[in-house]
């Protein structure tokens, strides 16, 4: 299945037959989302993975639809950063170093552009930074997922404290931006069979 199949296959289900996906493509997709691009490198966020069916179970009332989270295989729940600490791009940098085995004065210059671009932005302007790197990942996660065969519903519709609650996330420093559910379709699922419905070529695209 090339990739265009894969896309026109994928849709946001609706019910998951509750079969588990294999340790191996789980960890492939996931890969994709480390690998995504992001802003200056920095990945302002962290994803939790939620894979017992006990957690599972505590998140549901988190939603406004269940049936999702009651039926996936796996939850990827992708969390923005509020601020940017000095010691979180101290850390970014001290890996850099690490990673490509240069000396860490090497990277001053550019440690210091960094520095200086996150202290002209305002709090809002650095959340909303985040979650717009946060999205990039959460369409590299269903890519690879539609390329692995994998079905996937991103959903926005929880509530956010109930969620950062059962997580332990620190509403001050970080945010929910959006949860993806991972499995596979179930039969009972009719919006399979339903046509995708998009935007003709004339109306998306201007070629100028």
């Amino acid at each position: 299945m090339n990739y265009l199949e894969a896309l026109s296959r994928r849709y946001s289900v609706k019910k998951f037959n509750k079969e588990i996906i294999p340790q191996e493509t789980l960890h492939n997709i996931l890969e994709s989302g480390k690998l995504s691009a992001s802003s200056l490198g920095l990945q302002p966020y962290k994803i939790i993975v939620v894979e017992s069916e006990e957690m599972k179970q505590k998140l549901i009332p988190a939603f406004y639809n269940p049936s999702q989270i009651s039926t996936c295989s796996h939850l990827v729940v992708i969390i923005s950063k509020k601020i940017i600490e000095e010691n979180y791009i101290r850390g970014y940098f001290n890996h850099i170093s690490e990673v490509r085995e240069i000396p860490l004065e090497t990277l001053d210059l550019f440690k210091n552009s960094i520095n200086q671009h996150i202290s002209q932005k305002t709090g809002d302007e650095i959340f909303n930074w985040a979650e717009k790197q946060s999205y990039i990942v959460l369409a590299n996660l269903m890519y690879a997922a539609a390329i692995e065969n994998i079905d996937t519903c991103p959903m926005e519709g929880f509530r956010q404290d109930v969620i950062e609650d059962i997580l332990n996330i620190n509403p001050e420093t970080e945010k929910v931006t959006v949860t993806l559910a991972l499995g596979y379709r179930s039969e009972e699922d009719h919006f399979q069979h339903m046509k995708k419905v998009r935007k003709p070529n004339e109306k998306l695209f201007k070629f100028i």
